[in-house]
């Protein structure tokens, strides 16, 4: 693709990553194919092809409309595109310079403006959002349908261990997952307890910058990462350092494992996080080399018929495929995918309440996927996926790591 970047884009960062990002494109529409909002809305500029040609009109100089900010907010980053592409177009990086260049150029409208800010301040601090949360699910018989579906039920964490191992690894504790779902980090810290793996949390680390980065308030999100490597650095450098970084949210593994990139321009961050991407792992990187011990304690545990929903930010933004259904086929769970499985279930970070008509109609074609498989349980590996999926079923939605937890729980027992 042809490029001819106005003056303003021409010898900036930005600018030079948008234009051998667009360079690389050769239009195929192989993309098209797999793109979920263009699956629903059949608008070429509802997919990644088309949306490639609006972010070049824009970094070329063209007028800059709401209608070109609505078709790019209307993408998932689900990253699908960046799977079929055969030319290896990096769309979401694309998207980030595009996103960035019409936020500046198209006011938002006062209400969309205030829900975004919303967002990007009450879920990212625990003193607001767990209020706000457990106030909600005791309020739960009085508020709309809708709105009890998108609420989590309230869970406890159960028991941290306590035993010192010799392996060490951190774990992000998140932003939103501690308040949702507050069992999914304790089971993962439980299970690598068994396995002779100690997780450590560093009391400062947040978000990892996802959610403000992605709500184009881009600044704000490399702030939040700076923060994160901060809290993390005496873990993992000295004598003492520890394995890995391990992620249970694979939104916040795709975007960890970035942060080389994403701070390269910055002299005083870009050696750390290169570090810090290099260390982050998903749950399901680290448990495959504990496969034969889990198998010994675990065959026949697990009876249920499990459908593993894989999200995007670990099949398409970290391209991890396989890692988990090995890991729990391995355990003898009997774990199988549904139909379309390699596309987006609409959660998608904050777009589930952005874009809420287009995140509940992928939803309900996920379920109804997901229900043919005539599962007794859905598993996925990411918060956002589980929460927007349970909304829409009564069959429970856990993440795959609190399935091996009970099983080896029920062990301990037996």
């Amino acid at each position: 693709m042809q490029t001819n970047l106005a003056d303003f884009m021409k010898n900036t960062r930005d600018g030079e990553e948008a234009d051998a990002i667009l360079r690389s494109c050769v239009h195929c529409g192989f993309c098209t194919a797999t793109c979920p909002t263009y699956q629903l809305l059949g608008d070429e500029l509802d997919g990644p092809r088309g949306r490639i040609y609006l972010i070049k009109q824009v970094l070329e100089g063209a007028a800059v409309t709401a209608k070109t900010q609505t078709h790019l907010d209307r993408c998932l980053t689900c990253r699908n595109c960046e799977t079929t592409c055969p030319s290896g177009v990096k769309y979401g990086r694309l998207l980030d310079i595009g996103r960035k260049v019409v936020e500046l150029r198209v006011p938002r409208p006062f209400a969309e403006r205030v829900k975004r800010f919303v967002l990007k301040e009450a879920l990212l601090r625990q003193w607001i959002f767990r209020p706000l949360l457990k106030s909600g699910q005791l309020l739960r018989p009085l508020l709309s349908k809708p709105m009890q579906d998108s609420l989590p039920r309230a869970q406890g964490a159960g028991r941290w261990p306590r035993r010192q191992h010799a392996r060490k690894m951190l774990l992000l504790d998140g932003c939103v997952q501690p308040g949702m779902a507050p069992n999914i980090n304790a089971a993962a810290a439980r299970v690598l307890d068994v396995l002779g793996v100690q997780l450590i949390l560093a009391p400062k680390a947040g978000c990892c910058g996802a959610l403000r980065y992605h709500l184009n308030d881009q600044e704000a999100g490399l702030n939040d990462m700076r923060r994160n490597i901060d809290a993390w650095w005496p873990y993992v450098s000295g004598a003492d350092a520890v394995e890995a970084i391990v992620i249970t949210a694979s939104g916040c593994g795709v975007t960890i494992k970035e942060y080389g990139h994403l701070l390269e321009h910055d002299s005083r961050y870009a050696a750390k996080a290169l570090r810090i991407s290099q260390l982050t792992r998903d749950l399901s990187e680290i448990l495959p080399a504990f496969e034969a011990e889990l198998a010994s304690q675990l065959e026949g545990k697990i009876k249920q018929r499990v459908a593993y929903h894989p999200p995007c930010s670990l099949q398409h933004g970290q391209q991890i495929r396989g890692q988990v259904e090995g890991v729990l086929r391995a355990a003898g769970v009997d774990v199988t995918l549904c139909a379309d499985s390699h596309l987006c279930c609409g959660s998608a970070g904050t777009y589930s309440v952005l874009q809420p008509e287009l995140a509940m109609a992928l939803r309900d074609k996920k379920l109804a996927n997901l229900t043919a498989t005539e599962a007794d349980v859905i598993v996925s590996a990411n918060i956002g996926c589980l929460v927007h999926l349970q909304s829409g079923t009564e069959t429970p939605v856990k993440h795959w790591i609190e399935l091996i937890d009970q099983a080896l729980a029920q062990s301990a027992r037996a």
